[in-house]
C-alpha cells in the first residue's frame, strides 16, 4: 500500500512534536524528586498549558501526570530493587510521604513496595 501524502504528512508532524517533547521528558527524568507542575513543563515546550497536556496525551499514550506518576513509581523500584528503604526511596521520588509511595505503587504493579522489594531480592 503506497503512503499517502497525508499519511507522511502527519508522521513527520508526530516526529517533530516527539522532538519537541524530548526536552520535557529528560527534564521530568532529572528532576522526578521535585515537584513538577504542568505549568512548568508546558513552559519547557512554549506551549500553553492545555495545548501540552493534549499534545503529550496524543504522543505518549497518558496524560503527564500519570506519566510522571509512572516515572517516578519506576524510579523507585530501581531503588529499592538496590536495597534502598522505602521511606528513602519515597522521598528521592518525589512523593509526599511513604504511603503516598505505598498507594500509587500498589495502584500501577498491583502490590505494595514491600512486596516487591521481597520478591526482587528473592
Amino acid at each position: 500500500m503506497a503512503t499517502t501524502p497525508s499519511r507522511h504528512a502527519e508522521r513527520g508532524r508526530t516526529q517533530r512534536v516527539l522532538r519537541s517533547l524530548a526536552p520535557v521528558l529528560a527534564y521530568i527524568d532529572a528532576h522526578l524528586g521535585e515537584p513538577l507542575p504542568l505549568q512548568g513543563l508546558a513552559a519547557i515546550t512554549g506551549l500553553s498549558v492545555w495545548r501540552f497536556a493534549t499534545v503529550f496525551r496524543e504522543c505518549m499514550g497518558v496524560a503527564p501526570h500519570r506519566y510522571v506518576s509512572l516515572r517516578r513509581v519506576r524510579q523507585a523500584q530501581a531503588l529499592l530493587r538496590q536495597g534502598t528503604s522505602l521511606a528513602s526511596a519515597a522521598s528521592e521520588c518525589g512523593f509526599c510521604d511513604q504511603s503516598h509511595l505505598a498507594r500509587r505503587f500498589k495502584r500501577l504493579c498491583g502490590m505494595t513496595p514491600g512486596q516487591y522489594q521481597s520478591a526482587s531480592n528473592s
